[in-house]
């Protein structure tokens, strides 16, 4: 029986397919900016006769799947910090380390970049549209941005991105419970996306501004699962 001490070998990524996928949802984004679905998307949730987006005002998708659904993410984190530090501590937990230390990265990782990039990209929110009942002008992502005073801070999507950075769990898990391991990531996709349809109803976020956050994501968990983790076979003998 393989002792935990030593880090297990690891299944082979099919990098076709886990490079493939984002790069090819990203090119299917920016041909997405010739269309108008991010739009028509919108115009399904919104109501100018209810007086907005149908979800905007809704204490569910506000309070619960908003703001309680994060700090339970947030708690997911807090534990994964915590087991990294437990690791220094204890010591059936120090096997572990490398995993922990992969996980917590990733974890901050997977959100933190979305502040900076919602700074330098200045979306405007659908709220914010003058299609919408905004003021604001509307404008692709690749377009330069219309004068105003109130610069968009909607791409990537924020709350999207606490459920999509649950992809770490996915990596961490994936060389010693592969069955959890698969759990974690219908878990994680399953969440982002009630998180990114959630936020769509209440005009907060396009159908686009979602999806390019899992790639992000996925991409940032990947690279870090790589970095730290990722010892096939032939890489170990």
């Amino acid at each position: 029986m393989k002792s935990p001490s030593s880090l297990p070998v690891s299944k082979p990524l099919n990098f076709w397919l886990c490079l493939g996928l984002p790069a090819s949802a990203a090119v299917a984004l920016l041909l997405l900016e010739l269309t108008s679905l991010d739009m028509d998307l919108a115009r399904h949730f919104y109501s100018a006769e209810a007086g907005g987006f149908i979800g905007r005002y809704s204490f569910f998708l506000e309070d619960i799947l908003h703001d309680r659904a994060k700090q339970l993410v947030i708690l997911f984190s807090v534990l994964a910090i915590l087991g990294l530090v437990g690791s220094f501590i204890l010591q059936r937990l120090k096997p572990y380390r490398r995993e922990l230390v992969c996980l917590v990265l990733s974890l901050g990782m997977a959100t933190a970049f979305v502040s900076p990039l919602k700074t330098i990209t200045a979306v405007q929110c659908p709220w914010s549209l003058k299609e919408f009942g905004g003021q604001e002008t509307y404008s692709e992502l690749l377009s330069p941005r219309p004068p105003t005073d109130k610069p968009g801070r909607c791409w990537p999507g924020g709350h999207a991105a606490t459920g999509f950075a649950l992809f770490a769990w996915f990596f961490a898990l994936r060389d010693r419970r592969p069955r959890l391991a698969r759990y974690a990531l219908i878990f994680a996709v399953s969440l982002g996306s009630v998180f990114s349809v959630s936020r769509m109803l209440q005009g907060a976020h396009f159908f686009s501004h979602n999806v390019w956050t899992a790639i992000f994501c996925w991409l940032i968990c990947l690279g870090l699962y790589c970095l730290l983790l990722y010892r096939p076979a032939r890489q170990r003998s």
